[in-house]
């Protein structure tokens, strides 16, 4: 091809790039509508994300007839989306699926840390409100182990009972006043006579006749055996003797109510003293009687009863 006017049909007729040059400009080229630089091209302005991959291109000087985008509800895949991956030369440079923190997929997953702590902290309260009621429970509790009868108990009388028992306290020998024992025959409590040991200095008069006697019943005896009856008494001028039963059973020998102290003038406050005898008592409970029988000499004042273990003298 040769510079000049070849006519009509000249190269910048079908050159599309000829309305830049001036001869073309001068044989009338006109700018292509539609497209920059192409005839019958469509350029259309895009918002980003709505370019739609593998999709047919309509070819050159057809128009391209975009498809109405379908958008799904939240949550949902658009129908007319594809990953770039699965597209030629794999996902475009520069734009990468930012992971979220954690390592996890789309969405984080619940909070486990929280949740163990949270149920840690509702057992630990759980436990402490067991403990505390526990703790107020056994408080009302009997120490000893033993339950309190609901039902009334029979009605007990507030006065001393004329019983002859006599109880001595947990882990000691009983002992007695003999005032307080059972009294028979002419025997009779006074306080005449100064230097009885008993409370309010009372002891027992009237024992010098036949049928008089105190008896004595009492418990915490630990075990059976051999154990030492005392008695403090008064005696004046000629000794005494009188006789034990133990048991329901009279003892081997008389109790002995000698003057010890040598007293002669009839003078009983000065004649106080102490004498024994070497009874078996059973475990438990016992009675004890001194009563003047028929040839006894019973001129005497008792004062106290006590028991110890073994066969002693004092």
């Amino acid at each position: 091809m040769t510079p000049g006017d070849n006519g009509a049909s000249t190269p910048e007729d079908d050159d599309p790039f000829g309305y830049l040059y001036a001869d073309g400009q001068a044989r009338g080229a006109q700018p292509p509508t539609g497209g920059y630089g192409y005839p019958n091209s469509v350029s259309r302005v895009r918002a980003v994300g709505e370019r739609q991959y593998a999709q047919p291109q309509a070819g050159y000087g057809q128009q391209q007839t975009a498809a109405p985008q379908q958008q799904g509800g939240y949550g949902q895949p658009n129908a007319h989306y594809q990953a770039p991956e699965t597209l030629p030369g794999g996902a475009p440079a520069g734009r990468q699926s930012m992971a979220p923190a954690g390592g996890g997929g789309g969405r984080r997953g619940p909070n486990t840390k929280g949740l163990l702590i949270g149920a840690i902290a509702v057992v630990a309260a759980v436990v402490i409100g067991i403990g505390v009621a526990m703790i107020n429970g056994n408080t009302g509790d009997d120490k000893s182990g033993n339950q309190a009868d609901a039902s009334p108990a029979q009605s007990q009388s507030s006065e001393p009972s004329p019983s002859n028992s006599a109880s001595a306290p947990s882990g000691e020998l009983p002992k007695a006043d003999a005032a307080a024992l059972q009294l028979a025959g002419n025997a009779a409590k006074t306080s005449d006579v100064k230097g009885a040991q008993a409370a309010g200095g009372t002891y027992v008069g009237g024992l010098n006749s036949v049928g008089s006697s105190v008896t004595w019943t009492f418990d915490n005896v630990p075990e059976q055996g051999a154990y030492t009856l005392f008695a403090h008494f008064s005696v004046v001028g000629e000794d005494q003797a009188m006789t034990v039963t133990v048991n329901g059973k009279p003892f081997a020998t008389k109790l002995p109510l000698k003057n010890y102290t040598h007293t002669n003038d009839g003078d009983f406050s000065k004649g106080w003293t102490t004498t024994f005898v070497w009874p078996t008592l059973e475990k438990g409970h016992n009675t004890v009687s001194i009563s003047c029988q028929p040839g006894d000499k019973c001129d005497a004042l008792l004062d106290q009863l006590w028991i110890k273990k073994g066969q002693v003298k004092s």
